[in-house]
């Protein structure tokens, strides 16, 4: 009776502890987030007053003429964005996490996280290889993938046709969660667009078209300073890379409609952070005259362009490609820009990835380490974009499917990792960041498939 009453003591004082931990956790989250938040806002506020115009504006009637008969080739005009800056980049939201701190373990409570070398210090619960391969388990070398040659016994085009047909036959029955299965074996090309939307349950009604229409009308007639935010990230990122560019015109419409969705708002909901604020003018700091800015709640940052950028190759209906964005947004993406403790949110992608490099290729990570070249100063950039814009857009749409089939992002730190595993040998030798960065500045030749594959079921034990 005694040892039955001291093991529920101590079962219940772990209990506490945890709650403990995950309660000051919660507020290191809402602290982060609330500093890192008026940062920002500052750096918008700034960029308004320096270069003397508003948030927002009514764009007079001529203007609006213009721009509605522009609006299917905007991407052939040329504003000067030359004093427009991004509001901050993903290397800056990367030393917000690295500066990150839960006060409950400073003190000495989690004695096996002080093993840990990386530049993540919160002490978060991300799996481990045998969780990993037990998750991903349809990753496995005897399982048929789209995306790899010679995974099985059974010749590629074999599989490639039988997987075909089941696809077909999951979208005839319009099963949405069958689909979600299906397309953990990767999805044919022909049927990657109907299956996404079946996922995300996206078809397009009359009523989304009019919404989407009415989400222009908006941009038509209100110009905000987030949309040279805009036109300068597409300029910067998506003109300039050869894959994307002639998407140009579909990232404008997509990205500006996106800006005025006060629906997007709903995803603060079940996130840490909460949208940013701006007060009508002359009732700075009264809570009755505050607005979310943007209407979304999503300032843009360098390199946002390039979660639209390879869906346009699936839809090029401008409120169906609308539709699929957004709810890719509020379902994934927000997670890679937001600080929290979910297993899909940035920190713990962060930590997971470090976790697998320091566990299973010890002496690749303390190599890095000791020359100044943290893994996580060169990957953190591939996660944050979901690869996009790194990846063949073959390959990311194949990554891509297993995001929406786990409906989880773990497998872009797993992806990480195995880049990591994969340049090795070229890794070891270097010794600089710039001659890691060096070795690792090419992902495009890359078969994705294969390098997870063989780094969770192959490589590691």
């Amino acid at each position: 009776m005694l040892q039955e009453e001291s093991d529920l003591s101590l079962i219940i004082a772990q209990i506490v502890q945890k709650l403990k931990g995950s309660n000051l956790y919660a507020q290191l989250e809402r602290q982060a987030w609330g500093s890192w938040e008026k940062r920002i806002l500052k750096s918008l506020n700034s960029m308004c007053t320096e270069l003397s115009i508003p948030l927002a504006r009514k764009r007079p009637v001529g203007e609006q003429k213009e721009l509605l008969n522009k609006w299917n080739e905007m991407g052939t005009d040329e504003p000067d964005l030359s004093l427009f800056r991004p509001v901050y980049a993903p290397k800056d939201f990367l030393e917000v996490l690295i500066n990150l701190r839960n006060p409950n373990y400073e003190n000495g409570d989690s004695l096996s996280f002080r093993t840990h070398l990386g530049l993540i210090q919160v002490p978060l619960k991300v799996k481990d290889i045998p969780e990993l391969k037990e998750f991903f388990v349809e990753l496995g070398l005897t399982t048929g993938q789209l995306g790899i040659d010679d995974s099985t016994q059974v010749p590629p085009e074999l599989f490639e046709n039988e997987h075909v047909r089941i696809g077909q036959k999951v979208l005839a029955e319009q099963d949405s969660a069958a689909a979600q299965q299906y397309i953990r074996q990767g999805s044919p090309t022909a049927l990657r667009a109907e299956l996404w939307a079946l996922i995300l349950n996206i078809s397009s009604q009359p009523e989304d078209i009019l919404y989407y229409e009415q989400l222009k009308t908006n941009v038509i007639q209100h110009d905000l300073l987030v949309d040279s935010l805009i036109y300068k990230d597409v300029k910067l990122t998506a003109s300039n890379d050869d894959y994307y560019f002639v998407f140009e015109d579909y990232l404008y419409q997509v990205l500006l409609c996106f800006s005025r969705d006060t629906s997007v708002l709903g995803h603060f909901a079940y996130n840490s952070a909460s949208p940013p604020k701006s007060y009508i003018r002359g009732k700075l700091g009264l809570e009755e005259y505050a607005v979310f800015y943007p209407p979304n709640g999503v300032i843009p940052f360098h390199g946002f362009s390039m979660y639209v950028a390879p869906l346009c190759f699936l839809y090029h209906e401008p409120s169906k490609l609308y539709q699929i964005f957004r709810e890719m947004y509020v379902r994934f993406f927000f997670r890679l820009h937001s600080i929290s403790s979910h297993p899909s949110g940035i920190v713990s992608l962060c930590l997971l990835f470090e976790t697998l490099l320091q566990t299973y290729l010890p002496q690749l990570f303390y190599h890095l380490r000791e020359i100044g070249a943290q893994p996580l100063r060169i990957s953190f950039k591939w996660m944050v974009r979901a690869f996009s814009g790194y990846l063949a857009t073959d390959q990311l749409l194949l990554l891509w499917d297993r995001i929406l089939g786990y409906n989880s992002l773990e497998i872009l730190a797993v992806l990480a990792a195995a880049v990591f595993a994969f340049r090795a040998v070229n890794l070891m030798e270097v010794t600089s960041l710039a001659a890691a960065e060096a070795v690792l500045a090419d992902l495009s030749t890359l078969k994705v498939m294969p390098l997870l594959q063989i780094f969770l079921f192959a490589t590691v034990t």
